[in-house]
């Protein structure tokens, strides 16, 4: 288990698009931007989320995939399910194990 997806849920930042994106999955860069803006009251720039998505992605919680010229960004819920699987299920195998 990676290390990588405890330490993107630490910031509450990271969080807030995790939520929004389980409200409403599939969304820009925009459009996160604006939901968090509008119903969280965050400020953050735009470069400032982008590398937020970008801990996300490497950590395997949201995965991109472009349209067009959009690219849009899906959560991914497998490296949440390993997380309660250790602990909930401990004696189920671990990925890579």
């Amino acid at each position: 288990m990676s290390d990588d997806v405890f330490k993107a849920l630490a910031d509450p930042t990271r969080r807030k698009i995790l939520d929004e994106l389980t409200e409403r999955d599939g969304q820009t860069l925009f459009e996160i931007c604006a939901r968090l803006t509008t119903r969280h009251g965050l400020g953050s720039s735009r470069q400032a989320i982008s590398q937020h998505l970008a801990v996300l992605e490497s950590a395997g919680l949201i995965r991109t995939r472009r349209q067009g010229r959009y690219k849009f960004h899906d959560l991914t819920i497998e490296p949440l399910e390993r997380i309660a699987a250790r602990w909930l299920k401990p004696n189920a195998p671990e990925n890579g194990k």
